[in-house]
């Protein structure tokens, strides 16, 4: 029997006993490496052997692990592991399905030490560069099981730790082996996804609670080094720098759930964490495409708690700092649309006090704080992403918030909603604290281009609106907007500076680009700056910031004439703090002539004219002395010592136009302008800031247009407009009032029910009517011609004029050449 088995053990084939030959009798000895040798040659010298091989391998080693002989388990798999570092034949694909056979059996076990054997097998296999691609090769299984592995609950803290550490280098494994190979399943597939994403994030958030324990210094490096974190990092950083562009969306979704489901919007620090790690790993020109999807996800948590909200627009902020390159993408103003709508959406839901604009009991109820905190992490957030911005863009964005500001009086760009006139107030306010974020640091060489009047001057009509915040917000916005130098922190503060070389005040000479905005808008300005001192609800903020704008001015678009128009203004307003029918507070008149003071002490050292500085330091030096109360030191203080009237402000105290005018003459300054006082021209645009309902302006057109309707025209006769009538129509009668509102709603009411033709009826005899008028304008201007025109009889007997055309007349011989 024995010879008979010899034999048999003989005729066995090779690669049976060559794989038999290097296993020990003691499992203990482990791998015979010179057999190891002889197989491994005989693999390669007749590779068609190799996936038999590798099926008695996997036979061998599946009969061990069900017989729990774990050592020659391990001896199998080193076996497996150098065969493969070995071989790099076409037929290594039936080798590595028998490979891959083993691993998938040692991951199905229970024992850690096998599952982390097959971790590290499938690790090395996966960093093998393969000749040939394999068609029919599937990883779903390694996907599932690895990202089990990641969300061990194993009782054992450190073999627990082994175990997610394998499975995320198992994950790390299957991206690496899959996204270059297009024949492979795609891994980028949401079913895939959903598995790995969550899991790596899961070990990043636990790790954040186990780092608060910090390590011994010593341990440190090493702790590191093994960090489940670090490693889970790394391998979330290789699969997002891997991610093609069509692939982004596919690995951000799952990041943006598993924070949803988990509730890890509210702590902020973590979601912040999770998209600094993306933001800096993806590829640049693909960071738009995180910022939408950030988005997106905004719009679809609308009507979520204000907390959730708010971490979103947290991390949409990290995020557009980091995108600074610009790439927030085609779609710029969609950003600050949907960051304006967010903004809008939370003052509803503040006013209202619910998502839905009902007061059900079942609605959730809306924390004020909450809203608020939210309102500014979007005003934030819209400052952020403008800064990424060139020039040109912010200029855009600029003009596209101004257009979502509700003006009232003139039209609500918004949507109205169950908030009111407080809602339209706090959008003006949220609205115009996001202007002020956009414009700090912003910086042109040519305003005209970057200041349009489509911008400034709605700006503008805000600083005559009743509401002392708005007001202070447009002079802010107006301060960032002409700050080109950064002087501006140097004007901070109102006081009298006697030399005022230690504020290094930067000063360029103006441009021709300058000089054409000042001549456009200069006027505006002024008269801004005037209205602005005159309005009693003005504080102590509202003088510091119009000191600032003058001072800018000055400095930054300041040539001659605007100097002088400047200094005209200054002693305007001090004219308006002496003057009793403005009916003005103690407090502001005295912050009125200390402004005033306090400006014309910096221009006349600005213009360098010593008898023009010697004049303001003798006005100082009196009210020193005898009125400390008209100078800023008194007055833009925490508790201004001010007199009960300021009923003998005279003599020495003010500042002369006519010594100004004279001083400033002799320097080539011109007289007969600094000689005209300042008055500010009142227009339109007074009447409508100050209009509070959208329902006055339109009735104001529709009387422009009933006047020049033809039932009107019948009715009346062409009125001659007086000195008296113009001062009827200023004088506000208030028994005229209810008469004059009922005539406006039945006009408004016709044209609002009428049918089609009649309008269109009514139009035409419109133009007709134009028409005629004009005629009628023509026969009067057109004066008949001398002699050679002629005259005509009318049929009663007179004369009458006939105007001849210019090419019906005979004209002398003498006078054609």
């Amino acid at each position: 029997m024995t010879g008979v088995c010899g034999c048999c053990g003989a005729l066995r084939p090779r690669y049976k006993r060559l794989v038999d030959n290097i296993f020990p009798e003691d499992p203990e000895d482990g791998l015979v490496k010179a057999n190891m040798e002889k197989l491994t040659f005989y693999a390669l010298s007749a590779p068609e052997k190799l996936d038999r091989i590798g099926a008695y391998l996997s036979e061998r080693l599946s009969r061990d692990v069900a017989r729990h002989r774990y050592g020659y388990v391990c001896i199998a798999m080193e076996a497996l592991d150098q065969l493969l570092m070995a071989c790099h034949c076409q037929s290594i694909n039936l080798f590595v399905e028998s490979f891959l056979k083993m691993v998938r059996k040692l991951l199905e076990s229970d024992k850690p030490s096998l599952q982390i054997l097959g971790t590290n097998s499938f690790v090395k296999f996966a960093n093998i560069e393969e000749d040939t691609p394999s068609y029919h090769r599937s990883y779903d299984f390694f996907v599932s099981r690895f990202s089990e592995m990641c969300h061990s609950s194993y009782e054992d803290p450190d073999i627990r730790t082994k175990i997610r550490m394998a499975g995320i280098k198992g994950l790390q494994g299957v991206v690496r082996k899959t996204v270059n190979d297009e024949l492979q399943a795609n891994i980028w597939d949401p079913q895939h996804m959903d598995k790995i994403v969550p899991s790596l994030l899961f070990n990043l958030q636990s790790g954040e609670r186990t780092e608060s324990r910090s390590p011994s210094p010593l341990q440190a490096s090493e702790k590191e080094k093994e960090s489940p974190v670090e490693l889970t990092e790394r391998c979330f950083r290789e699969l997002l720098g891997r991610a093609a562009y069509g692939n982004i969306k596919n690995a951000i979704t799952p990041v943006l759930m598993h924070l949803d489901n988990h509730s890890l919007w509210e702590g902020k620090t973590f979601a912040v964490r999770c998209f600094k790690i993306i933001m800096y790993s993806i590829q640049s020109q693909h960071s738009h495409l995180v910022i939408q999807q950030l988005l997106g996800h905004l719009d679809a948590n609308s009507k979520n708690s204000a907390t959730v909200r708010a971490g979103i627009v947290e991390v949409l902020l990290e995020a557009a700092a980091i995108a600074a390159s610009g790439s927030v993408g085609p779609t710029v103003l969609e950003v600050f649309n949907t960051l304006l709508r967010q903004l809008r959406l939370s003052v509803d839901y503040e006013l209202t006090g619910s998502y839905d604009g009902s007061t059900n009991i079942g609605t959730k109820i809306i924390k004020a704080h909450e809203e608020r905190q939210l309102q500014e992490a979007v005003i934030r957030t819209i400052g952020s992403f403008a800064n990424t911005l060139p020039t040109y863009q912010r200029s855009e964005v600029m003009l596209f918030i101004m257009g979502k500001i509700p003006v009232p009086g003139v039209h609500l760009a918004l949507p109205s909603t169950g908030s009111g006139p407080e809602g339209t107030r706090m959008i003006q306010v949220m609205l115009l604290k996001s202007l002020v974020q956009v414009t700090a640091g912003f910086q042109t060489t040519n305003m005209l281009t970057a200041l349009p009047s489509s911008f400034l001057e709605p700006l503008l009509s805000f600083s005559l609106t009743e509401d002392p915040e708005v007001r202070l917000l447009v002079l802010q916005i107006l301060l960032s907007l002409i700050d080109r130098h950064d002087n501006r922190p140097k004007f901070s503060n109102i006081s009298i500076i006697s030399d005022i070389s230690v504020l290094k005040l930067k000063v360029d000479k103006c441009s021709r680009q300058d000089n054409l905005f000042m001549k456009k808008h200069g006027q505006q300005l002024y008269r801004h700056i005037y209205l602005g001192c005159k309005e009693q609800s003005s504080g102590r903020q509202h003088y510091e910031t119009l000191f600032a704008l003058l001072g800018l001015l000055s400095v930054e678009l300041a040539n001659e004439e605007v100097v002088v128009d400047l200094i005209r203004l200054a002693l305007a307003l001090q004219d308006l703090a002496l003057s009793t029918d403005e009916a003005l507070p103690v407090y502001n008149r005295c912050a009125v002539h200390a402004l005033a003071a306090a400006y014309l002490n910096l221009i006349c050292q600005l213009t360098t004219v010593p008898a023009f500085c010697q004049h303001i330091h003798e006005v100082i030096e009196v009210r020193q002395k005898e009125s400390p109360f008209l100078l800023p030191e008194d007055v833009f203080i925490d508790h201004p010592k001010l007199p009960s009237s300021l009923e003998k402000v005279e003599g020495d105290v003010l500042f002369l136009q006519s010594k100004i005018t004279e001083v400033l003459g002799g320097s080539g300054y011109n007289t007969e302008r600094l000689a005209t006082p300042y008055v500010p021209q009142y227009t339109d645009e007074d009447r409508l800031s100050k209009r509070k309902s959208i329902g006055e302006t339109i009735s104001v057109q529709v009387e422009v247009e009933s006047r020049n309707s033809p039932e009107k025209e019948e009715r009346t006769p062409a009125e001659e407009i007086t000195f008296e009538t113009l001062k009827n129509a200023i004088v506000d009668s208030v028994g005229m009032e209810e008469q004059e509102r009922e005539r406006r709603r039945q006009v408004v009411e016709k044209f609002q029910k009428a049918p089609f033709e009649e309008i269109a009826a009514h139009c035409g005899a419109r133009a007709t009517l134009l028409q005629s008028k004009l005629n009628q304008i023509f026969e009067i201007t057109i004066r008949p011609p001398p002699s050679p025109s002629g005259t005509i009889s009318s049929g009663y007997g007179q004369t009458q004029s006939r105007s001849v055309p210019i090419y019906e007349m005979k004209f002398p011989d003498l006078c054609v050449y």
